[in-house]
C-alpha cells in the first residue's frame, strides 16, 4: 500500500513551506505581545483554508498529510488565540 502518491509529494512540500512561517509568527507575537499589523480576517481565511484541505483528505484521500494541515492550523489558531489575549 501506498502512503502517499505523487500529488501528496507535491502537497507536503506546500505546507512545510507555508508551515515554517507560523512558528516565528507565533512566537513574535508572544514576545511583544503586540497584535498591530495582524488581520483577524486573514487568519481566519488561512484557517479556513487548513481545514477544507482536512476536510478532503478525510472524505477523498485520507493520507498522512493531514497531520500536516492539522499542525498548520493549529499554529494558525495559537496565533488566533494572542490575537484576542493581547489585542487592545
Amino acid at each position: 500500500m501506498e502512503i502517499f502518491n505523487n500529488m501528496s509529494l507535491f502537497e507536503i512540500g506546500m505546507l512545510l513551506c507555508f508551515g515554517a512561517s507560523w512558528p516565528f509568527a507565533v512566537a513574535k507575537t508572544y514576545k511583544t505581545k503586540n497584535v498591530q499589523g495582524k488581520s483577524l480576517l486573514f487568519l481566519s481565511l488561512i484557517l479556513l483554508g487548513y481545514a477544507f484541505g482536512m476536510a478532503h483528505k478525510l472524505f477523498y484521500n485520507y493520507d498522512v498529510v493531514i497531520y500536516l494541515y492539522a499542525l498548520n492550523g493549529l499554529l494558525v489558531l495559537a496565533d488566533m488565540i494572542l490575537y484576542f489575549r493581547y489585542k487592545k
